[in-house]
């Protein structure tokens, strides 16, 4: 089996650096680009099925990505983005900063402090679901020899991969964030999940931006 992972193209939000979480932000016109290149890049690979995260910007991406394949593609709630409660939507850039808990910031340079806001998520939570999902598809006899593609979120991608890469909450970020379409492809054999490439992209790197570089 091989897992196709990929974060879903720019929105507008990214551009202003806000907290999206479970906010439905739709693609912008370079996020829709984006994941037009990246279906370009893997028009080749034979997807059998898709995953997306119900949110707009994680099923457009699929949606592009799956092009004229007759294939199904499923909403799966468990690969929905983190939530972050009643700071969604407040700005997380070091020049224009409105979230009301400078502690908020260890999401991101130390997540092994991370408290979660009133109405959130913990990365403990995140990495339960999104886990739970992995390791469903991936000890599924029936897709034994089937190529699927899940389409999610930066922090989820994260999630995804943390049964993988991380031994303590601290670790989370190991990597950084996966930019804009990045791909990460897994690889199933012998009940023994592997990462074979990770946070690939097939377009110019100049026109993707992160909230952080790692």
């Amino acid at each position: 089996m091989k897992i196709y992972l990929i974060r879903h193209g720019e929105t507008d939000w990214n551009l202003e650096q806000r907290l999206q979480g479970a906010t439905d932000i739709p693609l912008n016109e370079n996020g829709l680009e984006l994941a037009r290149e990246t279906a370009q890049g893997l028009k080749e690979v034979p997807f059998d099925l898709i995953y997306t995260s119900p949110l707009k910007r994680a099923k457009q991406t699929a949606e592009i990505l799956r092009g004229e394949r007759d294939i199904p593609l499923i909403e799966e709630p468990r690969i929905r983005e983190i939530c972050f409660g009643i700071y969604e939507g407040y700005c997380c850039s070091r020049e224009h900063y409105t979230i009301p808990d400078p502690a908020f910031m260890n999401f991101f340079v130390d997540p092994g402090n991370y408290i979660p806001p009133e109405g959130g998520e913990s990365i403990e939570q995140l990495c339960r679901r999104t886990t739970d999902f992995l390791h469903e598809v991936a000890y599924n006899a029936d897709y034994a020899d089937k190529t699927i593609l899940v389409s999610s979120h930066g922090a989820a991608v994260k999630g995804l991969l943390s049964s993988l890469t991380v031994t303590d909450r601290k670790d989370f970020w190991n990597g950084g964030v996966h930019k804009n379409c990045g791909v990460t492809i897994l690889d199933v054999e012998g009940g023994r999940i592997t990462i074979e490439r990770e946070n690939v992209i097939y377009y110019d790197e100049s026109r993707s931006h992160n909230y952080f570089e790692r």
